[in-house]
């Protein structure tokens, strides 16, 4: 994109692994300075290695449990005292639970929200000055579930409806204060989360994993499960000018897999 992310800081929570690891990859592929949060600093460790190989800047990184507000003052505190500023964040993390619904324990409920839903709060919350003064974005990666809700991902639902919600009221306060907020909202996607779920989902319902998978594409008559790449090249677009005129969208990358009209 013409250099347009070089020198931007771009922060990635979820940004180790999965869509929110080709996030970062593709922001530092366009020059950026990234800023990846996560809980394994395995994972971490191994993301800012691919990032470094691949030409891209070294990522800062940041490992703790985005379930609590220490962790992601955290994440605030490392962008603003070693990098001073903060262009674009994407709320990537967050993988609730599925299964069926009278075996799944509050816990669990409480669990799906604090990471998702409540991680992206919070954060929005923090970087929302330095957005406003970067007149910056914010997209949120949140999940079909959000419009198409299932039994066996009563929570996911749930949180991503609330997620979804969100969103919309920061795009009005974005409209005031200059910032673009907007959300993706990934189909099923080729990541270990997936196989995770397939697995949670097979298990409620009495199947195999692969029949999950099959069932899934059979379903919404799709001829391939999505890639995180899928999704990190639509953030890229959504935080360039060119797409400067789009505000409090959110935009499914499902093959077209969502029934209806949005």
């Amino acid at each position: 994109m013409a250099e347009e992310f070089t020198g931007k800081i771009v922060v990635v929570t979820g940004g180790s692994r999965g869509i929110g690891g080709a996030i970062a990859q593709a922001f530092a592929r366009e020059g950026a300075q990234t800023v990846l949060a996560a809980s394994s600093e395995a994972n971490l460790a191994a993301a800012s290695e691919a990032i470094v190989k691949s030409g891209g800047l070294k990522p800062v990184v940041c490992a703790g449990d985005l379930r609590k507000l220490e962790a992601c003052e955290a994440v605030f505190t490392a962008a603003k005292e070693r990098l001073g500023r903060g262009d674009i964040l994407v709320n990537s993390a967050g993988a609730t639970r599925g299964g069926a619904f009278l075996d799944i324990p509050d816990a669990a409920w409480h669990d799906g929200y604090a990471l998702k839903f409540f991680a992206c709060v919070r954060l929005t919350r923090l970087f929302w000055p330095m957005l406003k003064t970067a007149q910056g974005h914010v997209v949120n990666i949140i999940g079909g579930a959000a419009r198409t809700p299932e039994p066996e991902f009563a929570i996911g639902g749930s949180v991503n409806a609330a997620m979804s919600n969100f969103s919309k009221s920061m795009a009005g306060l974005g409209k005031r204060d200059g910032v673009n907020v907007n959300a993706i909202h990934p189909g099923v996607t080729e990541t270990a989360r997936v196989v995770q779920l397939f697995q949670q989902r097979a298990e409620a319902m009495g199947i195999t994993p692969d029949e999950v998978r099959a069932k899934s594409l059979a379903k919404d008559g799709l001829r391939r499960i999505g890639k995180p790449e899928d999704s990190a090249e639509l953030t890229l677009f959504l935080c360039s000018e060119r797409a400067r005129h789009i505000q409090g969208t959110a935009i499914a990358v499902d093959g077209g897999g969502t029934p209806g009209l949005y």
